[in-house]
C-alpha cells in the first residue's frame, strides 16, 4: 500500500471510530420521540403489503384477497402501502461560526446540528421516507444503511461546504428540504437562496441553532470579541451598554427569518443548545410529516 493509501486508511479508521457514538445518540433521541408520533404509512398503490380489511361496496374486485377471504365467511381486501414516499434533503451549516459554544458543558452548534440531522433522518427512515444530504451527490434512500452513509458523510464533510447557506440543487418539485444552521448571514442572502428553492416548488424547514450566550449576551465589562468567519475583532468597553441594541438586532433577524419562511410556505423554529434535542426534533418531524400529508391521497 502506498503512503497516501496508508494515510487514507488511517483516516477512514478514525472516522469510523466516531460514527457509532454519534449515530447511536441520534437513534436514542429519535426513539424517545417516536413514541409520541404516529407512523407515516399510508394506503395507496404499491407492492408492499400493509393490512387486510373488510370489503366495502365500491372496492374494486381485483383488490379482494381470495385466500384470506376463504378462511372465514367474510370478504377481505388486501391494502397496500403508499409507496410514493417523499424525498427529504438534509443540510447543516458547517461554517466556522457553528463551532462556537459559550461553555465547556454545552455542545457546539455544529455538534447539535449533526445530532439533530441524524435523528430526523432516523425518524424519517423508520417511517419509510427517503433521505439524502443536500449536495452529497447520492440519491435519496429509505434503507437502514443510509443512516450509516449519512453519518460518514457528516464526519468527512461530504457535500457540506463550510459556508453559512446551502447552494442550489434540483431536488424535484415535491421534494422537501431541511436546513439546520445559525442563519447569521444577512437576511437578503437567505432570501435569495430560499426564494430560488421556493420558485421551483420546493417546500422546506429552517431550524436556527443558537448558543444561549448568543441569545442573551450575558458578558459584562470590557470584552474583546473575535469573529469566527474573518469579521475581525471588536473591543466593547461595556457590554452592558450594547446588550439592548444587540437583542433588538437579533430579534429582528429571527423575525425576518420567520416572515421569510411564512412568505414561501416554509416553517421556521429556533433551538438553543442548552435545551434538550428532543424538543426541536419533534417540531421538525411533525412539520415534515404534515407537509407530506398534502401530497398523499385521502384514505377511503
Amino acid at each position: 500500500m502506498t503512503a497516501d493509501g496508508l494515510v487514507a486508511a488511517r483516516r477512514a479508521e478514525e472516522i469510523s471510530a466516531t460514527l457509532p457514538p454519534l449515530l447511536l445518540a441520534a437513534q436514542r433521541i429519535a426513539a424517545t420521540v417516536s413514541h409520541g408520533v404516529h407512523g407515516r404509512r399510508r394506503v395507496g398503490p404499491g407492492d408492499t403489503f400493509w393490512q387486510f380489511r373488510r370489503y366495502h361496496v365500491g372496492d374494486p374486485p381485483q383488490s379482494i384477497d381470495w385466500r384470506q377471504s376463504a378462511k372465514s365467511d367474510r370478504v377481505y381486501v388486501r391494502e397496500r402501502e403508499w409507496e410514493a414516499a417523499q424525498s427529504v434533503w438534509l443540510w447543516r451549516d458547517a461554517s466556522a461560526s457553528m463551532r462556537y459554544r459559550s461553555s465547556a458543558g454545552l455542545p457546539t452548534k455544529l455538534e447539535r446540528a449533526e445530532l439533530l440531522l441524524l435523528a430526523v433522518a432516523s425518524l424519517l427512515v423508520r417511517g419509510g421516507e427517503r433521505v439524502a444530504l443536500l449536495g452529497g451527490g447520492e440519491r435519496p434512500s429509505s434503507s437502514r444503511g443510509q443512516l450509516n452513509r449519512l453519518a460518514l458523510a457528516l464526519a468527512i464533510g461530504q457535500g457540506l461546504p463550510g459556508r453559512g447557506l446551502p447552494g442550489f440543487e434540483p431536488v424535484g418539485r415535491h421534494g422537501r428540504v431541511l436546513w439546520i444552521g445559525d442563519f447569521l448571514a444577512p437576511i437578503a442572502d437567505t432570501e435569495a437562496i430560499l426564494g430560488r428553492y421556493a420558485h421551483h416548488g420546493v417546500r422546506g424547514h429552517l431550524l436556527q441553532i443558537l448558543d444561549p450566550a448568543e441569545e442573551t449576551l450575558p458578558f459584562a465589562g470590557r470584552v474583546r470579541f473575535e469573529g469566527l468567519e474573518e469579521e475581525g475583532e471588536a473591543l466593547i468597553e461595556r457590554v452592558e451598554a450594547v446588550r439592548g441594541d444587540y437583542g433588538t438586532r437579533l430579534a429582528a433577524l429571527k423575525a425576518g427569518l420567520a416572515a421569510l419562511s411564512a412568505r414561501f410556505d416554509w416553517t421556521f423554529a429556533v433551538h438553543h443548545t442548552d435545551r434538550p434535542p428532543q424538543e426541536p426534533l419533534l417540531i421538525l418531524y411533525t412539520a415534515i410529516s404534515e407537509a407530506s400529508d398534502l401530497l398523499l391521497p385521502a384514505r377511503r
